[in-house]
Formats: C-alpha cells, structure tokens, sequence
C-alpha cells in the first residue's frame, strides 16, 4: 500500500501493483448521486499507510478492484462500476478516520439484502492494511428502498391488528428461559397476559430441546393465549419462536402457529438475512406479525472501531421486513447510549430523517413511505424507570419486563400489573401535559398508594440500575449518563 505521493505519479493502466487511489476509487471532486448508496466507515489505517489510501482500498474490495492491475477492465465500462471514497476525515482526539464512500445503484441486485452485504462488507474486513474497520451508518436512496417490501404490517397495522393506541405494548419473556416444561411454560404465560401484558414472548435460545419440544410448547402456550384473551376481553400474543436449522422446519413452525391462531411468531437474527427476508414474506402472506430477536449481534455491533453499527442493521432489517426488533433500553442491562438509542428507534420508526450528528446519524435516509418496524426494548428494566422508558423511548415501543415481571415478590400475575398500572399512570400525566419525566418518582408514588402491586414492585426494584459507561457513542456529542 502506498500513500498520495506514491498515488500522483502511477499510471492507471501500467502493469504491476497500481495504489488503489490511483485507479480512482477516491475521488475528492465526485459529487453523489440521488440514487447512490453511501456509506461511512470507521478505519484505522496500519502505520505508514495513508488514510486515503486505506479509504480508496475500502472503496476498490467493496466494489471491483483487486490487488493488481487486471486488463479487463477495459472491457467494461469500469468507471461506473467503481465505488468512489470522496471524503475522508479524521476524527478529533483518536488515530480513527471516517471515510464516505458512494456505491451505483447498479453494483447491487434488487430486494436482496445477502446481495447488499456480500458487496458492502464481504471481503474488506479482513482486510490486512487496516488495523480495524467499522460500517457506521448507511444512506439507501428511494430506488433501491423501493425493491423491497418492508415490514409485513408496520407499527400502524399491528395496533389495527391488537386494538392497542395511545402507550407502549408490554410484554415479557418466559423465565427462566430454559429448563421449564410445556405446561409450567404455559402458565407462565397465562399468568403474565391475564395480569395485564399485551405479550409473552420465546427467548432467542428456546427452540426445540429435550426438555420442551416445539409442537408442545406451541399448543400450551396458546392455550395459554386464548384463556388470557377470554379473561381480560383483549387481543393478547405470545412469540412463538419458529427458529430451527432448516427453512422447510421454520415453515412448518410457522404454519402450526398460524393454525393455532397465533397473532405473532418469532425469528432470531442467527437464522441469516435471505431466512429473514423468506419469513417476512410468510408473513405477509399469511396476516402474522413477525418479531426479530436480534441474537448475536453484539458480536460486530458493539466495538467502536471495528464491526457494524447497529443503526445499519435496523436499516437492513427494516428493508428485509420484520415488525418488531429489539433495538435498546437506554436504562436497562444492556449497552445503549441515550443518544444512539434515540438514533435507532428514529431510523425504525420514521419516514424520512435528517443527518443528525449528536445521534450518530451520518446521512438523511428517505423510507419511501416503506412500513415502520417496532423498536422493542427489554433487558433489566423494571417498573419504577417507567418515566424513563417513556421519556426515552416513546409510545411506538413493545416494552419487555423478564425479571422485571417474573421476579415480583407477589406472583407473575402481580408483576404483571404493575407493570400495567405504571404505563397507564405515566400515559395519564403524559397527556395531561405534566413533566412525566422530573415528575415520575412522584407519579409512580401516587399510583402506587391504590396499587399494591406496584407498590411492592418499586419497594423491590427502587434502587436498582445498570449504570455502566457505554462502549459505543457518537463522536459529537459527549457521552450521557440516565
């Protein structure tokens, strides 16, 4: 690898090792277009190689360079095929650079997002002039948006589905989450729905061990659903986890579920995108919402310098079309910065977003009017942060109480509640234009002296909190604490 010196006096077309700037995969001067796609990648070039060099060789392994000078170049027209680095700069107190790089449309097949990512970030990542590479942000123009169906109902639908407006969904995952049998699973589940959630859900984990067979999971739970439904008047679910080692075995999961009448059924991120992209459109095609457990991605999304961004994975899922994601707390267990947390659920939710720095936002992305996907938080929330999950997150979000629900001292029933006393308390002083936010200790308080369920929850669960120092923030604004 060479830096810009070496880059100003290479011919293009001689023979040998030519730097990858110099066969014009940077380009200082190239102005996108509408329908490019862009990229911002995180890099850390090896000492003595140029930051433009490292970008231009981001932009040639992503596209259609290759180490060498190749004659058949000349016999297409390359220039167009080439994905271009047109800015690279350096981020302020590190050794890390931000390179923008832009992709024609035409380098990626419609609808197909094992396309996309085989291009984006197949080969570059073991790249060895780079000490570490990270896929910041992504902008996908309307064009190619356009090639894929979306979520297979979207936020507006699913309520239409449940006969939900006005708050968050609640829900809960079964604990523990492995080693229960089918009917004690099942009673978990009536429990927690009769208590007053909207949602039960499988873990990422539960599929079809010795302990608790698929098919017998599935018909005790939703036994489970319909006497929830029959006891409170309302449309319930619970994810029924549809995950296994072949598609031809997801579909008969999925097609079990629907049988029993199962309003939702559930992937897990690990199933792989084209999977993914497969069950969105079994989905669609058979009126079921359709949850995403994102298992496994805290593999390449969490590191600052070297991976994916989980921004770019919700804009992929969202394209590939699944419903729900799980997408952060901000307060729970789980890494979340406030800021980039706000970043993902905006990237999940709205129909067109501005550049917006301060959370992590590098590019204005336009959805088209494609379906917005639910944000669903869960990991050790509880039911005394209410205000803040509101606060932080929304009304257009499925919160997940686990422990939060299962623990109470009371019963599943009890916790249950309490977690439904506490939305709807916040929701009151929401719309009755108090500052829910200050004011929520005292509101939860207040609701609390009529509910003894929530009372004994905030008694339980008051002091705690997981305040760690999140591992991966935007650069421009300093990191927040909740």
């Amino acid at each position: 690898m060479a830096g810009n010196t070496i880059v100003k006096n290479k011919n293009r077309w001689a023979a040998g090792v030519t730097p990858y700037a110099a066969m014009g995969y940077y380009n200082a001067d190239y102005e996108p277009k509408d329908t490019d796609i862009l990229c911002a990648f995180r890099l850390v070039p090896q000492d003595g190689v140029e930051p433009i060099e490292a970008a231009a060789a981001v932009a040639g392994e992503s596209s259609t360079a290759t180490w060498t000078v190749v004659w058949t170049d000349r016999l297409t027209p390359h220039e167009n095929y080439q994905a271009k680095c047109y800015r690279v700069d350096p981020v302020p107190g590190s050794n890390q650079h931000i390179a923008y790089i832009a992709y024609d449309l035409d380098l990626f097949e419609e609808g197909s997002i094992a396309n996309l990512t085989s291009s984006i970030i197949g080969n570059v990542f073991g790249f060895k002039a780079l000490r570490s590479l990270r896929l910041e942000d992504m902008r996908i123009p309307p064009h190619y948006v356009k090639t894929f169906q979306g979520p297979p109902h979207g936020i507006v639908m699913e309520r239409e589905y449940l006969n939900k407006f006005g708050r968050p969904l609640l829900g809960a995952t079964v604990k523990p989450k492995l080693g229960l049998s089918a009917r004690n699973y099942g009673r978990v589940v009536y429990e927690a729905l009769r208590g007053g959630l909207d949602f039960t859900k499988d873990d990422e984990n539960i599929n079809s061990q010795p302990f608790m067979r698929w098919r017998d999971r599935f018909l005790f739970c939703m036994e489970a659903v319909n006497r929830a439904v029959a006891a409170t008047g309302e449309i319930k679910g619970h994810y029924l986890n549809v995950t296994a080692g072949t598609m031809e075995e997801m579909y008969e999961r999925a097609d079990f579920a629907k049988e029993l009448g199962s309003v939702i059924v559930m992937i897990d991120l690990t199933i792989g995108y084209t999977a993914i992209q497969s069950m969105a459109k079994w989905a669609r095609k058979n009126g079921v919402i359709l949850h995403l457990h994102r298992a496994g991605h805290g593999t390449y999304t969490r590191q600052k310098t070297h991976g994916v961004n989980f921004r770019v994975i919700a804009k992929w899922m969202r394209l590939a079309g699944v419903d729900h994601i799980h997408a952060g707390t901000v307060v729970g267990k789980l890494e979340g910065d406030p800021n980039a947390i706000r970043g993902y659920y905006n990237t999940l939710r709205e129909n067109k977003l501005e550049a917006d720095p301060s959370q992590g936002l590098y590019f204005e992305q336009d959805w088209a009017s494609l379906p917005a996907t639910m944000p669903v938080a869960s990991g050790g929330i509880h039911a005394g942060q209410m205000h803040q999950l509101l606060h932080y997150l929304g009304e257009d979000v499925v919160l997940q109480f686990g422990g939060g629900t299962i623990g109470h001292p009371d019963g599943i029933v009890q916790g249950a509640t309490a977690n439904r006393v506490a939305v709807e308390a916040m929701i009151q002083a929401r719309n009755e234009g108090r500052d829910f936010l200050n004011e929520g200790p005292e509101i939860l308080a207040r609701a609390a002296r009529w509910s003894p369920e929530l009372r004994k929850a905030l008694e339980v669960w008051k002091d705690v909190t997981f305040d760690f120092e999140s591992t991966d923030v935007p650069d421009a604004v300093p990191t927040l604490t909740v």
